[in-house]
């Protein structure tokens, strides 16, 4: 497996994840599973395993549908540990997150603490190198500090400077929080890259001017950026009522994706806490919905089909940067772009996913179509 030149930034990106975000020890075993876009940054993994004394075992696999995957992970994890350390896997992808209940299963013997699995979405340079700059502690104080808040309110007003103005009904007893922070849960699947919080608003209406990104669950092969060309959305009873954008590219696949039946609905209310995004990637990438600010997701929502009463299989996040959020009658805003980090520990019991649990088989704001 050939690598690709590795500078010191990648190289520091490499390390935090190792290090910050894994926290592996010499006792550990080390497997790299990878589909044929990412072979370039699993052998950066493998390579920064390498310098350390490890040996890792890579293992291709290909996206969502690989009948032989099964049989070659199995290969390279052992059905039982019972020594010291753990086993490690990544998974390192561009556009999927694919075969949840192949990797399930192989660990289904273990210890919960026994092993870890590390996801990667939108494999490479700008993953490592942005996506992991702030570490899972300083996004776990962020994320808290949003829950907090978010958690005790009933209504919230949300505007930013580009135009959004949104009135946002909450229903916390009902829809539950995401909260991706990149940290590690014994049994659990940690989603790489982290900073976001986001829930499923009760109502919502008003404007949406998303002047960041977009990034949707297939592939997109315009540019993701709207800086220049931004999408206006009127929002009325939870659905799009009107929608406007000037890039008659990005339009004609607009188009297309709000005509799937359900993907006008608000399926998503997320909040960007990672503040070492400030410029958004070209490329369909998670990272541009983890830019401090607002992004509604439309479509696919974040909860069980049978709280929200629909189903839809696109999932469109328009991400607009910046946003001040006000809750109830405060006159205390948080200013997401000055997001003041909680003193207090990450609530519990909220989900780490993106999308859907990572007991699904199928991919978590990937390829779906």
């Amino acid at each position: 497996m050939a690598a690709e030149a590795i500078d010191q930034h990648l190289w520091e990106g490499l390390q935090t994840l190792l290090d910050v975000y894994v926290g592996v020890a010499a006792e550990d075993d080390i497997v790299v599973a990878y589909t044929p876009d990412s072979r370039g940054p699993a052998a950066w993994v493998c390579l920064a395993c390498q310098e350390r004394g490890f040996q890792p075992i890579p293992v291709h696999m290909f996206p969502l549908r690989d009948p032989g995957f099964k049989d070659r992970l199995s290969a390279a994890i052992p059905r039982v540990r019972t020594g010291p350390g753990s086993c490690v896997l990544f998974l390192l992808e561009r556009d999927t997150m694919s075969h949840n209940r192949v990797v399930k299963a192989a660990f289904s013997q273990y210890d919960p603490g026994k092993y870890k699995v590390v996801r990667t979405i939108n494999s490479g340079r700008d993953l490592f190198v942005t996506g992991l700059a702030c570490t899972p502690a300083e996004i776990s104080a962020l994320n808290a500090a949003l829950l907090e808040r978010c958690r005790s309110a009933t209504k919230l007003f949300i505007t930013t400077r580009s135009g959004t103005r949104l009135h946002v009904t909450l229903d916390n007893d009902k829809f539950r929080y995401k909260s991706n922070r990149g940290a590690l849960a014994p049994g659990k699947f940690m989603v790489l890259p982290p900073g976001e919080v986001a829930t499923f608003p009760a109502h919502i209406s008003g404007t949406l001017v998303a002047d960041f990104a977009i990034n949707v669950n297939m592939i997109l092969d315009h540019d993701a950026r709207l800086e220049h060309h931004p999408v206006t959305v009127e929002i009325q009873d939870g659905k799009i009522a009107h929608w406007h954008c000037g890039r008659p590219d990005l339009k004609d696949f607009l188009e297309r994706c709000f005509s799937r039946q359900n993907a006008t609905r608000v399926g998503e209310l997320g909040f960007g806490t990672h503040k070492a995004v400030r410029k958004a990637v070209p490329e369909n990438s998670h990272l541009n919905e983890r830019v401090p600010g607002v992004h509604l997701g439309f479509g696919q929502h974040n909860q069980l089909n049978s709280v929200t009463g629909y189903f839809c299989d696109v999932h469109i996040d328009l991400c607009a940067r910046g946003g001040v959020i006000y809750f109830d009658d405060s006159r205390e805003p948080i200013d997401l772009e000055d997001l003041k980090p909680s003193v207090n520990p990450h609530p519990m019991l909220i989900s780490g996913e993106d999308v859907v649990s990572d007991d699904a088989e199928d991919d978590c704001c990937g390829l779906l179509s």
